[in-house]
């Protein structure tokens, strides 16, 4: 089993702390970007892509998992 153990509570509200932060690192990052091409006049369409698919992808998942979890409850 490849070594790999469980998490308990505490190491996965770290986990998923540390996966919040990084995400928000990016998406700013993605948004500067695209705000400092849009200042200087040059084209490029890769970072306000990647900040609207990830705010997207974020959504959708956070909204299905809710209703799943809403669904499986009753």
């Amino acid at each position: 089993m490849l070594g790999f153990k469980k998490m308990d509570e505490m190491e996965m509200s770290i986990s998923l702390k540390a996966i919040r932060i990084s995400w928000a690192y990016t998406a700013l990052f993605l948004a500067i970007w695209s705000i400092h091409d849009t200042y200087k006049g040059t084209v490029s369409n890769l970072a306000p892509f990647l900040v609207s698919t990830q705010t997207l992808i974020l959504i959708g998942v956070q909204s299905f998992l809710k209703w799943k979890l809403g669904k499986d409850e009753k």
